[in-house]
C-alpha cells in the first residue's frame, strides 16, 4: 500500500505553502442577515456542566441559521425543489482556488461589480481558470467584519452600497470556463448596484439555479495567492439544509 499521500501532506506543511483560515470567528453577537428573527442564535450554551453526579463533563448546545457567518449556500436556498446539503458529498469539499483581486476598484467605486474584461485581465497575467475552479472575489470588503451595517453598505435611507459580482461575469466563469464554485466577502452575491437594477438578487439566483455552490462572507482572501492555491471547506453532515456554517481554508502558495 502507498503511502504517497503522507508525502504529499508533509509538502503541504512546509515553508513553499501558507496555510490561510477562509473563515471568520462567530460568536452569540456575529451579525446576520436581519430578517433572521431575533433569538435564533444561541451558541455553546451550557447544558451538562461540571460537577454534575452523572458525568463530570460539560455539554453545550448550538442554535443558528444556516446563512450565519461564513457559510455555504445549496441550491435550494434559493430554488424551490432543487438541491439541499444531503445532495453534496466529500468530493464537493475541495476545490482549484483561483480568486480575482478587484479591490482597487472598490476603493475607487463601493458599488463596484466585477467584470469580464477584468477576469480576462486576470487570466492574461496568471493564465486560463482551470475546470472545475472555486473562483473567489477579493474586494477588501472582509476588514467590515463584524460590523453589520458596513458589511451591508447600509445608509441612513435604507440603501445599500456594496460591491459584488455582475451577472456577465459568472455567466464567464461557469458557462466559458466551467468553474464549480464561487465565493465573496460580501453578505450577497450580488453588488448592490446590481441587485438594485434586477429587483432581485439575480447573481445569486442565476449560481443556485444551475446548481453550483457558493461561500458567503470569506475572510483573509488577501493572503491567497491569485492562482496555484486549493480551497477546503467542510460543513456539518446535517439533512436538508439550506445552508451552513462552513469552516474554510485555503492552502496557498506563499506570497513574495
Amino acid at each position: 500500500m502507498s503511502n504517497r499521500l503522507w508525502s504529499i501532506l508533509d509538502e503541504l506543511k512546509s515553508s513553499q505553502y501558507e496555510w490561510v483560515d477562509l473563515s471568520h470567528g462567530v460568536n452569540d453577537n456575529s451579525p446576520c442577515w436581519p430578517g433572521i428573527p431575533a433569538g435564533s442564535v444561541e451558541l455553546a450554551r451550557t447544558v451538562f456542566d461540571w460537577g454534575n453526579p452523572m458525568l463530570d463533563c460539560l455539554i453545550q448546545t448550538f442554535k443558528f441559521p444556516g446563512q450565519f457567518g461564513t457559510h455555504i449556500d445549496f441550491p435550494g436556498h434559493f430554488i424551490k425543489g432543487k438541491e439541499l446539503s444531503d445532495r453534496y458529498g466529500v468530493k464537493q469539499m475541495i476545490y482549484p482556488l483561483v480568486v480575482l483581486d478587484i479591490s482597487d476598484k472598490v476603493a475607487e467605486d463601493v458599488h463596484y461589480a466585477v467584470t469580464v474584461n477584468d477576469i480576462k485581465a486576470h487570466e492574461e497575467t496568471y493564465g486560463t481558470i482551470p475546470d472545475g475552479a472555486f473562483v473567489a472575489l477579493y474586494t477588501g470588503w472582509a476588514k467590515h467584519w463584524p460590523d453589520m451595517e458596513k458589511l451591508s453598505g447600509a445608509a441612513p435611507d435604507g440603501t445599500e452600497h456594496a460591491p459584488g459580482w455582475s451577472l456577465e461575469a459568472l455567466q464567464y466563469i461557469y458557462e466559458i470556463r466551467n468553474a464549480a464554485a464561487n465565493g465573496h466577502e460580501t453578505l450577497d452575491t450580488d453588488a448592490s448596484q446590481v441587485a438594485a437594477v434586477a429587483g432581485d438578487l439575480a447573481c445569486e439566483r442565476y449560481v443556485l439555479g444551475k446548481g453550483k455552490l457558493q461561500i458567503e462572507v470569506l475572510n483573509n482572501l488577501d493572503k491567497v495567492a491569485p492562482t496555484g492555491a486549493l480551497l477546503f471547506a467542510a460543513w456539518p453532515n446535517i439533512e436538508g439544509a439550506t445552508g451552513l456554517p462552513v469552516r474554510a481554508i485555503a492552502i496557498t502558495p506563499r506570497r513574495k
